[in-house]
């Protein structure tokens, strides 16, 4: 027997506009960005004016939740699909400010010209032409009379029937009346059934994230703030990238101001560091599996909704509870000092750019892992060693890559399970065996992928250790990853695609890559390493620099060790390409163990 998980039915415009207004249906994102162009208003104003199919708004039933007092409370019904839409209507239709992507509210005004039944943006020059309707929201209000907005415009436009201006207006004031579709899920469904159902209606194929949906239900509810603390993450998360949004956010929403969420993100009006500029899923994430020992976003929707796991019922019990930890861990999340302090760490472990940052779910746990040792009193010193270490086994094996909500949600409930320095230990010697590093890791060194995880790690260990660039006396490999210096070819790729190395897959190895300074690069060219090596022996006997400025061969080859170039590079290995990145990728392993053990 097939299970209806849905119903579809039909209600006009103005129903469901007037079921949002009294707060039957619930529109989470009407506060957040619109990310629709006025124009886009316009061509659905048009589209429902010529009486084109607009498509169905997609609406989730809250389950209905049991009160202590033991009667029940009906849930709320949250648009998922369908905002951008409505958000227009209500913008054009009833003349609602929307929010831009400063969130500066503002208004999108419709025109409409009446003898050639067409629509537009009001500008300037619609502004001064008396044919034109300058507001059509002004049409939909309760005081407006077609027969008075006729005469009135036929007495400036004299040269226009009255009937066909007449049918204009009308058709417009109608297109409330045209029906449109609600696809109403049942409160039933999780939350992997709804997205499920979502992508088969949806005919963009858009994918709503987890995150998405918990961003919805929060927004949602007022009894408990979560349309506040909606606000906080999504400023959080705008001041973080943009921190000259303060200014225009303490002019603009005064009681946002006056809340405490607003007190602990004051000092992002001062930051500039772009190395962490979480999103809202990376906030949820973090908060979520630091302050409720989970790890999968759908367990937070299901808890703000006042699931009881164990009875599967709704309690309201349950619904504040969720609210009132979730806000502890968004609180704790934009606190100053941890999010300072977690920085600090990974730019102590040499990530100082984010253009290093390979996997941000690596990042979002490691944030988790330090709030969660901070709570268990751990003291500092050791906090900071076990983050450090864990960050860098997470990004060498991708361990938040595949599945990470999965994974998120073993590993926090076993560092809470067991001891957390014990096990965090115990899966490093697991992960980083010596199998790992003088194995797999010269494999996995094996790519011609720049943005590779573990070419990452490498230049982190060099930060981490001070090293110098390739042939650099002075200047070292962090000034070149902040200043976005250049990548050299050891082997040049000009020079490999002569002798027959002609695939990106080869002369672009990672092995064969070094950060080095532009006027070193431009200088070795395409000279192949015999000669280039050769001239760099004979600037170390003469002192006449051809190659950046060492003159000495100790120090020339103390920065060819830092930078894993094999010595042999001087003899064999300078024609034996194959040979040259074999012995440097174990170089290279060689140093990102050393690196780590020093964490």
């Amino acid at each position: 027997m097939i299970v209806q998980k849905f119903v579809v039915n039909q209600y006009p415009i103005q129903n469901i506009l007037s079921l949002i207004n009294s707060e039957e249906i619930a529109i989470p994102e009407i506060q957040r960005p619109f990310v629709w162009n006025a124009s886009k208003v316009r061509d659905l104003i048009d589209s429902l004016y010529q009486g084109y199919p607009v498509g169905y708004l997609i609406i989730w039933q809250n389950p209905s939740v049991r009160l202590k007092d033991g009667t029940i409370s009906k849930g709320k019904k949250i648009i998922i699909d369908g905002q951008q839409r409505i958000t227009a209507l209500m913008a054009a239709i009833l003349g609602k400010e929307i929010v831009d992507s400063n969130f500066k509210k503002k208004r999108i005004v419709i025109s409409f010209n009446p003898i050639e039944k067409k629509f537009e943006v009001l500008n300037s020059a619609i502004q001064k032409d008396k044919r034109w309707i300058k507001d059509i929201s002004l049409v939909f209000s309760p005081e407006f009379s077609i027969y008075n907005a006729v005469e009135n415009y036929c007495s400036l436009n004299t040269d226009v029937k009255k009937e066909d201006i007449f049918e204009s207006i009308e058709t417009l004031k109608n297109i409330v009346n045209i029906p449109m579709g609600l696809i109403e899920l049942d409160s039933d469904l999780d939350i992997n059934e709804v997205t499920e159902i979502f992508i088969r209606i949806n005919s963009s194929g858009v994918v709503l994230s987890q995150a998405d949906f918990a961003m919805s239900k929060i927004a949602a509810d007022k009894k408990y703030g979560g349309n506040m603390l909606r606000k906080a993450i999504d400023y959080f998360c705008h001041l973080s990238v943009k921190p000259e949004f303060y200014s225009q956010l303490a002019k603009n929403d005064e009681e946002f101001v006056n809340s405490d969420y607003f007190k602990k993100m004051e000092w992002l009006k001062n930051d500039k560091d772009d190395l962490y500029d979480p999103s809202h899923t990376d906030m949820l994430r973090v908060s979520f599996t630091s302050k409720f020992k989970r790890g999968k976003l759908e367990d937070l929707v299901a808890l703000l909704s006042g699931r009881d796991f164990k009875t599967r019922q709704y309690k309201e019990e349950i619904v504040k509870d969720s609210f009132d930890k979730l806000r502890e861990g968004i609180m704790d999340f934009m606190n100053k000092n941890n999010f300072k302090k977690f920085i600090m760490i990974l730019r102590s472990a040499g990530f100082i750019d984010n253009s290093m940052v390979s996997s941000q779910n690596a990042v979002n746990f490691a944030y988790v892992l330090y709030l969660t040792l901070k709570e268990k009193k751990v003291p500092n010193p050791k906090i900071e060693q076990l983050v450090r270490k864990w960050y860098v086994m997470s990004v060498l094996k991708s361990r938040y890559s595949a599945s990470p909500e999965s994974q998120f949600d073993y590993d926090i409930r076993r560092i809470y399970e067991y001891d957390p320095e014990q096990y965090i230990l115990n899966v490093l010697d697991a992960e980083l065996s010596d199998s790992y590093w003088y194995n797999l890791l010269p494999q996995q060194l094996n790519t011609s992928v720049v943005s590779s995880p573990v070419f990452h790690v490498f230049l982190a260990a060099q930060v981490y250790m001070g090293d110098k660039g390739f042939l650099s006396k002075d200047i070292k490999v962090s000034d070149l990853i902040t200043i976005k210096g250049d990548f050299h070819h050891i082997f040049p790729k000009n020079y490999l695609k002569k002798i027959g190395f002609n695939t990106r897959g080869m002369y672009n190895q990672l092995a064969n890559y070094v950060k080095a300074q532009s006027e070193i690069n431009i200088a070795i060219g395409n000279k192949p390493p015999k000669i280039y090596f050769s001239e760099l022996l004979e600037q170390c006997r003469t002192g006449s620099l051809k190659y950046g400025a060492i003159k000495d061969l100790d120090e020339l080859y103390e920065n060819l060790e830092m930078n894993c170039i094999p010595p042999a590079v001087f003899n064999d290995l300078a024609e034996d390409y194959p040979a040259f990145l074999e012995e440097r990728r174990k170089l290279m392993a060689k140093k990102i163990k050393e690196y780590f053990q020093k964490l």
